[in-house]
């Protein structure tokens, strides 16, 4: 499949937004610079509109999911929209019961654990997508020539999900059902990578000019197990993706033994959380990928002072990679001040 002739990455072809341009390798003219979770909590005109409406809700509610997303890309200047939605969104939209706890996150009532329980998961049919797609096409008419980036959940973080029933820092029970049962696995994570495919190239198809996965779970994996049990499922899931030509990036939070492994599934950027110096990233990443990082969230509450020095940091340690996008090390903490936000874009827009 191709992309349609009005898609923002055919239009923008020999003049591509300094975040593709960086994506792709590129150097840009600065350095582009977006915020995980940019969109959403830390944001108080996002709350306003939140009010009485349930978080899956809103995610499914193209006008708002559409709002949601444009807010942070009006208030701070940032170089990219990141698509409002949730991990578990393409789970809801199969027909599994999933609801987002206040305080807690995403829960299941009836727990994945069993070969009978994978083999009743529904598939989820291209109709179901709708929307999404509207979502998109609704934020990319006034992004302009701000590019959009696609979201989606990798496979190992929807099967943890899944299996825990809810969130769970170690996933005992998902790395049990990993050993324990290998033909289970393999279906659980198949499901897991068809519907993370189809929600993440629906949003591509319909304006995004890239798409990030998230694999937030990961870093309980060694290396073994992620490059046995886990990379082939998410190379899986990019499959519908690549096909569309964008440029893709691979996230993951306390992966920093895993970097390599990330880049091997098949994209152009790797995220980097604030744990590893980028420069010791890049050499663990090579020379033929992008990184995307990492300041540290927990300094965004430090005096200017201390956050400018650390992003004059994270600057000229991304240096050492092919091209650089400035990001943070994981999402925007929901206590953070926006005006700190739209200070660093200012700052790397100047300095960058």
């Amino acid at each position: 499949m191709s992309l349609h002739d009005s898609h923002p990455s055919v239009l923008q072809r020999n003049d591509p937004p300094p975040l593709i341009r960086a994506y792709r390798g590129e150097q840009p003219t600065r350095t582009p610079v977006w915020f995980m979770r940019q969109a959403g909590r830390s944001l108080p005109e996002y709350r306003e509109l939140r009010v009485g409406t349930d978080m899956l809700d809103a995610c499914l509610n193209p006008e708002l999911a559409s709002e949601i997303t444009l807010q942070p890309v009006r208030r701070h200047g940032v170089d990219a929209g990141i698509f409002f939605s949730d991990i578990v969104i393409p789970v809801r939209l199969s027909g599994v019961d999933v609801r987002i706890v206040a305080g807690r996150g995403p829960v299941l009532e009836n727990p994945v654990r069993t070969a009978a329980d994978v083999a009743a998961l529904p598939p989820l049919e291209p109709e179901a997508l709708a929307p999404i797609r509207d979502a998109v096409a609704l934020t990319v008419a006034q992004l302009g020539s701000t590019p959009l980036i696609g979201f989606a959940g990798a496979p190992y973080t929807l099967a943890s999900y899944l299996v825990e029933g809810g969130p769970s820092k170690e996933q005992l029970k998902t790395r049990a059902l990993m050993h324990s049962d290998a033909e289970t696995w393999s279906a659980l994570l198949t499901w897991c990578a068809e519907i993370t495919g189809a929600f993440l190239a629906a949003q591509i198809e319909a304006g995004a000019s890239a798409g990030q996965l998230f694999d937030s779970w990961a870093g309980s994996l060694s290396l073994s197990d992620y490059t046995r049990h886990v990379a082939p499922f998410s190379a899986r899931a990019l499959e519908p993706v690549r096909e569309l030509g964008v440029p893709l990036v691979h996230f993951g939070v306390g992966t920093g033994e895993l970097l390599a492994a990330m880049r091997d599934v098949g994209v152009d950027t790797v995220g980097v959380d604030w744990r590893l110096p980028l420069d010791e990233a890049v050499k663990r990443l090579g020379p033929d990928v992008s990184v995307q990082g990492n300041i540290d969230p927990a300094l965004l509450r430090a005096p200017w002072p201390v956050l400018e020095a650390h992003i004059v940091d994270v600057l000229e340690r991304g240096r050492a990679a092919r091209a650089h996008v400035l990001n943070l090390g994981h999402g925007v903490p929901p206590d953070t001040d926006p005006t700190v936000l739209t200070r660093i874009v200012e700052f790397v827009h100047a300095h960058g």
